[in-house]
């Protein structure tokens, strides 16, 4: 390790010499000054690692020194020192980005400390978390042999999400490649289960998770028992990871009260499990009772565009006579009008906003190139989710609801998974034309790759003609047909899809908040 260097400002320096020494014997370069105007030629002069800084000097006092000090290089961290412990003192501090605060009189460990936490902490937290997940590696492996709930997986894929995020900024990058082989295995035996289990819990609803289709039945409707207005925020293509990074911008505002993990539906796809949240009804359910409602994918025109059609018919079907509005926003002017109008539904029981930006964000990923290279991995299309609405109109419209009182839902369809490989698939022109699922007759696949579907009735899909069946791509798989092959894989390699069977994409967040 370079030498790390210390600048120490007090008008008692003489005092601090065993503390200096206690530091130089560590290996520290201590250099001392008498006041804020030596401090500041000293940082002229030279470059420095971190300052301690007297908060009780004559001529430029500390809170002053500080000031300059950070005019002239802002990430230089300082640890302000001070006999005092007047709150205002602290608080001025605090607002001018200290990086400590100590209260006198201090002892060399207290120094040593600081020292460590401000210029060792990356390391010591990479060394710690290595350690702890490697401890927790071989528990995962083993809980993952012998899952056979679906609360049993929802609980694993937590334990998978947070240790993805405790590892990414680690310094130690053979940690998260075992972590991402992990995650593949617990695909592969993911869809095992699902395979098994999926078509059951259509035959016997007791032993079914919560699915798109009774989210509303199931979660919703008892958050609207307390007759508190709420904002049900439906964020399209949310997956759980992405929720987690911007969950940290809502708790200003609001404090979460319950975290569920429900199951979407297959096609994980927008036109079938967002469908199936408003109608509350299976795809097959929703062709039968609303042929004007329901389109089918050879069918002509948007999917998703009768959805508020869709839950007016749920909620008469359950007798809820509310005061409700549904927004759906596609565009940042969209998203800015309401923003400017939100107000106006103070006085709603339900306001339903679906939000797209995700949606659009991962299928720009396979179009525009920008877009690709700025999300080229979980962690910087995490990145991008966070940074969009940390400055989005969706966060200005939750301040604002946490203001009026509204109680805050924040849902999805279904997850999106980063695709890497391709599975040959054959069908004819009507085929569907989604990378994570086909539906068509007389599709040809790779049998190892998919979960299939021959009769789509057992898992309350609709049947488009007589011989149609459903497939669903397997963990981080894309369907690739022959013709062009290698310019389609090429094109499509590592974007971002949604439709199949992974735990990105089936298990996903709903969250309960209350104003704070």
């Amino acid at each position: 390790m370079s030498e790390i260097k210390v600048l120490w400002v007090d008008d008692e320096i003489d005092l601090l010499k065993p503390h200096i020494l206690f530091l130089e014997k560590k290996n520290y370069s201590v250099t001392t000054a008498q006041s804020g105007t030596e401090a500041l030629e000293e940082i002229e002069k030279d470059s420095f690692d971190i300052v301690f800084l007297d908060e009780n000097m004559p001529g430029l006092t500390g809170l002053e020194t500080l000031s300059e000090i950070k005019e002239q290089q802002a990430s230089l961290p300082v640890v302000m020192i001070t006999k005092s412990e007047e709150e205002y003192i602290m608080e001025e501090a605090i607002g001018s980005k200290i990086a400590d605060y100590l209260i006198k009189p201090v002892n060399p460990n207290q120094i040593l400390l600081s020292l460590k936490k401000n210029l060792d902490h990356s390391r010591l937290v990479s060394e710690k978390t290595t350690s702890s997940y490697q401890q927790e590696f071989r528990k995962i492996a083993m809980d993952m042999s012998m899952i056979n709930s679906w609360e049993g997986w929802v609980d694993l894929y937590q334990k998978l999400v947070y240790w993805e995020l405790e590892l990414e900024d680690i310094e130690d990058t053979g940690m998260f490649e075992i972590l991402e082989s992990q995650k593949t295995e617990a695909n592969t035996q993911f869809c095992k289960f699902i395979d098994k289990n999926y078509p059951e819990w259509f035959k016997d609803q007791e032993k079914a998770p919560v699915m798109s289709h009774t989210l509303f039945r199931d979660k919703v409707m008892p958050q609207l028992e307390d007759k508190a207005p709420t904002l049900l925020v439906v964020v399209d293509n949310l997956r759980y990871d992405q929720w987690k990074a911007f969950e940290p911008f809502i708790a200003n505002a609001y404090k979460k009260t319950k975290e569920d993990m429900f199951c979407s539906i297959l096609p994980t796809a927008t036109q079938y499990a967002r469908n199936a949240i408003f109608s509350g009804l299976m795809p097959s359910e929703m062709e039968k009772l609303h042929p004007d409602l329901w389109l089918n994918d050879t069918d002509e025109g948007g999917k998703n565009m009768k959805e508020d059609k869709f839950l007016e018919a749920q909620l008469k079907r359950f007798g809820l006579n509310l005061n409700w509005s549904y927004h759906k926003i596609s565009s940042l002017k969209q998203g800015k009008r309401l923003a400017e109008n939100f107000k106006s539904h103070k006085n709603e029981d339900l306001t339903v906003l679906v939000y797209n930006f995700v949606d659009i964000l991962s299928h720009s990923k396979t179009e525009m190139e920008v877009i690709k290279e700025l999300a080229s991995t979980d962690k910087s299309y995490r990145s991008l989710t966070q940074s969009w609405f940390k400055n989005s109109p969706l966060m200005d419209i939750i301040q604002q609801a946490s203001q009026l009182g509204f109680k805050l839902i924040i849902t999805t369809d279904h997850g999106t998974i980063n695709v890497k490989n391709p599975s040959k698939v054959i069908g004819d022109k009507n085929t569907s034309l989604n990378l994570r699922y086909k539906t068509g007759k007389s599709l040809t696949y790779e049998d190892k790759d998919v979960l299939a579907a021959t009769d789509p009735k057992t898992i309350n899909l609709p049947t488009i003609n007589m011989s149609s069946s459903f497939i669903f791509a397997k963990g981080d798989l894309f369907f690739a047909y022959p013709n062009n092959y290698n310019h389609y894989v090429s094109y499509y390699r590592n974007t971002y899809q949604h439709g199949g069977v992974s735990l990105e994409e089936m298990i996903i967040p709903f969250t309960v908040l209350t104003p704070k």
